[in-house]
């Protein structure tokens, strides 16, 4: 199995290539990088990377299908690249896993599932935190109205380097909702950016500042007499770079069974039962 992930010189992009390296998966020696990085090339687990910028990256990938025509894309690139990077995955049919938030998520699902790519899509790639959305999906589809006129409050503490809102945070509201709360918008969760109110408010360890994911929600009854929180808190990254090998090994087995040609969510990985 052969993966190329992109989104270096950004430390996701790095701690994904430290999974496939720990598992025994070979890395191509090239990741798409932004029009803003003036670097050219560098070096992550040994592996010298060329990276390849948006005006020159469809030549370059052309040269890479040449001698590898067959390897999985991993994303983490930018929110604002979400949508610009699936049309060049589809464009050069490549399989990929987006594990970049962000950007328009109904016509990434709506483009890809369109030219019969296969991918991997998710919000959060920590299979942990994914079986815990799972499980609120599940209440939501079974107890319609479980919190029926209850409020709901979210904060979601990240490092400064992270520029959108949480999509886990985004698709736990929308279970939130489906269970009958006052209905909140994504524009109603609270993000914290800044090292100061992360460490005070949340706790937030000073050695993980630079990268963490602190979420809590709490449910609160219309009289103020019953409350329920919950929380996810993840200290470095590590987490996500596991789970997005999961992703990538399921996504390989997909298409050499023949049945790929579609878009996976984790919650898939989840339930195939291959994770390491």
């Amino acid at each position: 199995m052969i993966v190329m992930v992109n989104g270096l010189p950004g430390n996701m992009a790095k701690t994904v290539i430290t999974a496939a390296v720990q598992r025994g998966i070979e890395v191509l020696p090239y990741s798409l990088t932004g029009a803003d990085v003036r670097e050219d090339t560098i070096t992550h687990e040994g592996i010298h990377f060329s990276l390849l910028h948006p005006d020159t990256r469809d030549t370059a990938m052309e040269e890479i299908l040449k001698d590898t025509p067959e390897f999985i894309s991993v994303d983490y690139t930018h929110p604002t690249a979400v949508n610009d990077n699936a049309t060049f995955y589809i464009r050069h049919s490549r399989p990929f896993v987006m594990g970049t938030t962000g950007g328009d998520r109904e016509k990434l699902h709506k483009d890809v599932s369109a030219a019969g790519l296969s991918a991997v899509i998710a919000p959060n790639m920590a299979k942990q935190i994914v079986a815990l959305q799972y499980m609120l999906q599940t209440m939501a589809k079974t107890f319609p109205d479980l919190y029926k006129d209850y409020t709901l409050s979210v904060v979601e503490s990240h490092q400064k380097t992270k520029a959108d809102t949480s999509g886990t945070a985004k698709a736990i509201v929308d279970s939130f909702n489906k269970m009958g709360i006052h209905p909140i918008t994504p524009e109603a969760i609270e993000k914290i950016r800044e090292d100061a109110p992360a460490q005070e408010r949340l706790g937030v360890p000073a050695e993980y500042l630079s990268g963490h994911a602190f979420h809590t929600y709490r449910v609160v009854s219309p009289d103020d007499t019953v409350a329920f929180s919950f929380s996810h808190n993840v200290c470095g990254r590590s987490i996500y770079g596991e789970g997005t090998m999961d992703a990538a090994v399921f996504l390989q087995k997909q298409i050499e069974a023949g049945t790929a040609e579609r878009v996976f969510s984790m919650i898939d990985v989840l339930q195939s039962g291959t994770m390491q």
